[in-house]
């Protein structure tokens, strides 16, 4: 083997031993977009108590429950916006749309198109993702997510449970919160 060469032994279909000079690169690789994925989205113990005293902004919420089955939502939304919002898939950091978006306006949901941020909630977190400090009041529900080995509080629509991201206690004031949100789950109204 040459010097600098990473090598990696591996059994090939015919059960015969081969090296392959790419499989420890590739390997490091995965593992570090893994890692950087889980960075922006990391350990979360925000409680129920933290979310309750956090004010949020005014709206109205009186609202309907939404209920589609799935082949209504793969109609409706485009498989990336199904992946994430129905799936509960979460997009690459710095990839969405409205991650580095600086406009007026409010960010609704993709798929029932309820109102859920308003842009002078939205701060530079420097995750890759969209990010809020208070969603609109009652607008936006939350739930435990122990995937990924993690145990994380699901941020969701509160009108048709689409996956929105994940709330954090790492945000600013004045909630100290952090929606760390799906840009494939947003759809940007500019005001």
């Amino acid at each position: 083997m040459a010097p600098g060469r990473l090598m990696c032994n591996c059994l090939s279909d015919s059960g015969i031993e081969v090296q392959n000079p790419k499989m420890k690169p590739t390997l490091l690789l995965l593992g570090l977009s893994g890692l950087s994925l889980l960075a922006g989205c990391a350990r979360s113990d925000v409680t129920t108590n933290a979310l309750a005293a956090t004010p949020s902004t005014t709206a109205q919420t009186n609202m309907t429950k939404i209920t589609k089955t799935d082949q209504e939502w793969q109609k409706q939304l485009t498989p990336e916006q199904y992946r994430i919002a129905r799936k509960h898939g979460t997009e690459r950091a710095f990839s969405g749309q409205y991650w580095n978006n600086h406009e007026k306006g409010i960010y609704r949901c993709v798929a029932c198109d309820l109102e859920l941020f308003a842009s002078d909630t939205k701060f530079d977190s420097g995750t890759g993702w969209p990010s809020f400090h208070t969603p609109i009041a009652d607008h936006v529900g939350t739930s435990e997510d122990n995937t990924l080995f993690m145990r994380r509080t699901e941020v969701h629509c509160a009108r048709c449970d689409s996956h929105l991201g994940h709330v954090f206690d790492d945000g600013p004031k004045p909630t100290g919160l952090r929606y760390c949100i799906n840009s494939a789950a947003l759809k940007f109204e500019k005001r």
